[in-house]
């Protein structure tokens, strides 16, 4: 999860504020320190560029909640969350004047849950998605609806979805296509199929010209989140097919990145292409970061056979 850091100048200058309390650390182990320090050091580039935050005495509990949902996001496990939030935590506590108190793990908005990624299925099936997908639909929610399609069928992350305006859905009502940007600032585009238009459409008659479909005006995005989020946990017990693979909405990017694959492999396209295509698809560079997401596929199905 290497970080392309755009805010070099704030970036260094909170680092600066990090140098200062960490010569002044007596505490634990070198290596200890040298993985708390970098795991701070990576926090600082985030707020650098997620918040233009000038002083590492003005963290708050939203700065943490916002993180850890990047990292999850972004694959890591639930151990290196919580030991990345114990450093922040630790320099947190070396500061003179801290603006606020930082919320333990259980008073984030987020649940610090297990993560199963690399050799794990994470993909939902048809029938889970289904139920799911009604369970918003019984309370109204297009904003879920939207976001549960887009994963599903477009394969965008969830912050993807969240950072979608009107501007963006109505080009992309108008084209067919979803343009996005997404980590590390690589803008890809992706086609949209008739549910996400149908919920799109839906969604915009509900959100102010200008504003974010799936954000209320009263609200931070990591709130937003972190409440669809909870959206999912709070209802997947009721119909997930297996324990051992709880649903999740990350999973849904899994399900889209197994299907597009088969699709493509099925129309003639060679497993190479196939997964340079689907990689593109899915926001990344290497090709090879696709076999994480295709790992629900028979091995002879992953490599063309």
């Amino acid at each position: 999860m290497t970080m392309k850091i755009q805010n070099q100048g704030i970036f260094q200058a909170l680092v600066n504020q990090l140098d200062k309390l960490a010569r002044h650390n007596r505490q634990g182990s070198f290596r200890t320190k040298d993985r708390y320090y970098q795991a701070m050091k990576r926090f600082c580039a985030y707020l650098a560029d997620e918040y233009h935050l000038q002083k590492l005495t003005n963290i708050s509990g939203k700065h943490l909640t916002s993180y850890v949902l990047w990292m999850q996001e972004n694959g890591k496990a639930a151990s290196t969350i919580k030991t990345d939030l114990a450093a922040i935590r630790f320099f947190h506590d070396k500061m003179s004047n801290p603006k606020y108190r930082l919320p333990g793990n259980d008073e984030l908005a987020v649940e610090l849950e297990r993560r199963c990624f690399g050799g794990t299925d994470r993909t939902w099936s048809n029938v889970e998605f289904s139920k799911m997908l009604g369970r918003a639909m019984a309370i109204d929610r297009w904003d879920y609806i939207l976001a549960l399609y887009l994963a599903r069928y477009a394969g965008l992350r969830i912050h993807e979805c969240f950072r979608i305006d009107t501007a963006t859905a109505e080009q992309a009502l108008r084209e067919n296509t979803i343009t996005i940007k997404g980590k590390g600032g690589k803008i890809r585009t992706v086609p949209i199929n008739h549910q996400i238009t149908i919920a799109m459409r839906e969604t915009l008659k509900l959100t102010k010209r200008g504003h974010k479909l799936l954000v209320p005006d009263d609200m931070h995005t990591d709130r937003a989140i972190n409440q669809l989020q909870f959206f999912i946990y709070s209802n997947r017990e009721d119909f997930q097919e297996d324990a051992n693979r709880p649903l999740t909405f990350h999973g849904l990017r899994h399900t889209y990145a197994a299907e597009k694959y088969m699709e493509l492999i099925q129309n003639g396209t060679n497993a190479l292409d196939a997964h340079f295509e689907v990689s593109h698809l899915l926001g990344h560079e290497r090709a090879d970061v696709t076999n994480i997401y295709l790992v629900s596929l028979p091995k002879e199905d992953r490599h063309g056979k």
